[in-house]
């Protein structure tokens, strides 16, 4: 039996012609075209096995999940997904899990024209670390500093079902059958908001993606721009799966759960229009969920019928979590 080596398995798993970059795969640099004027946007993410997914994760689901992430990033920013590379640890080259994984990023890369460009693969514990490039006029991209007193939050999709998902996993919440894959399915395949982070641009005046949790990321907004903000607990979207669970996990889930990859926003009054028919045009709904402040006002968290919710919540941090 022949022994597949690290260019073999970088040759039969992620070369693929290159298209729109100038030089993709296989030589010490891969070379982009950007459109005359265009910015360029860049990110990166790592995933790292037991903290950001778990071991028994599809490999096909793995792959879309770290490019997903990826493109999260740049839907926030406001930018168009150009090219990506990969950096890949392996404890063993799997051949299965090599197939599987592969799959599924690049079928999430080809659905939005983002192509593999470069990158590296070593043996060691399983770790994917990609980075991704986009584009973007200038002056256009979405930043998280432009919050404005007035402003009203939005926030796309729904929020918390991850977290259920990992309740689950955790052995916390007992959930079965169709409820449960569907949770699942939103931890382990999420939909990064790219047409709406670009269809947003010259609307929304900030943005961010949700991944560490709504109120964590919020806070990067409001410490940025200088402002607090009153936020209505209970008009967060969620799943009617989510809606099923008590209302103290169903907070907890929604606020502080992470790895929604949706994308929390702001605008003003005057915007609400056009910010339902950027979330139609993208095929996502869109939901008012709160209001930018005075930064003396903090953060206030408050339920339907206006009054203080008192139950603590604490976004993900890695070396805290």
């Amino acid at each position: 039996m022949s022994v597949i080596g690290e260019f073999d398995l970088i040759a039969r798993w992620f070369t693929r012609p290159a298209r729109r970059a100038a030089l993709g795969v296989g030589d010490d640099c891969a070379l982009l075209n950007l459109a005359p004027g265009m910015q360029l946007a860049t990110s990166s993410d790592m995933l790292v096995e037991g903290r950001h997914f778990l071991s028994t994760v599809a490999p096909q689901r793995l792959g879309h999940k770290a490019l997903a992430v990826n493109l999260s990033d740049l839907a926030a920013c406001g930018a168009q997904p150009l090219a990506f590379t990969l950096a890949l640890a392996l404890p063993r080259i799997d051949e299965a899990f090599l197939e599987g994984f592969s799959r599924g990023l690049l079928a999430l890369a080809d659905a939005h024209g983002c192509e593999l460009v470069g990158g590296d693969t070593t043996q060691g514990p399983l770790n994917l670390c990609i980075t991704v490039f986009g584009e973007v006029p200038p002056g256009q991209a979405l930043l998280r500093s432009g919050a404005r007193e007035g402003d009203e939050i939005w926030v796309s999709g729904t929020l918390g079902d991850a977290r259920l998902a990992l309740e689950v996993f955790r052995g916390s919440v007992a959930l079965a059958g169709d409820g449960f894959e569907q949770v699942r399915a939103a931890m382990e395949l999420p939909t990064p908001r790219v047409a709406l982070g670009t269809a947003l641009r010259g609307i929304a005046t900030s943005t961010i993606d949700v991944s560490d949790g709504l109120l964590g990321d919020l806070g990067h907004i409001l410490k940025r721009s200088n402002a607090g903000a009153t936020l209505q607990v209970d008009a967060l979207p969620r799943s009617a799966v989510l809606a099923a669970q008590p209302l103290a996990l169903q907070r907890n889930c929604t606020l502080a759960g992470g790895d929604d990859y949706e994308l929390v926003f702001t605008a003003p009054p005057s915007q609400a229009a056009a910010v339902r028919a950027a979330a139609q045009g993208a095929g996502v709904a869109a939901t008012r969920i709160g209001r930018i402040e005075p930064a003396a006002h903090g953060l206030r968290l408050v339920d339907g019928d206006g009054a203080a919710v008192d139950q603590r919540f604490a976004a993900f941090d890695h070396f805290k979590s």
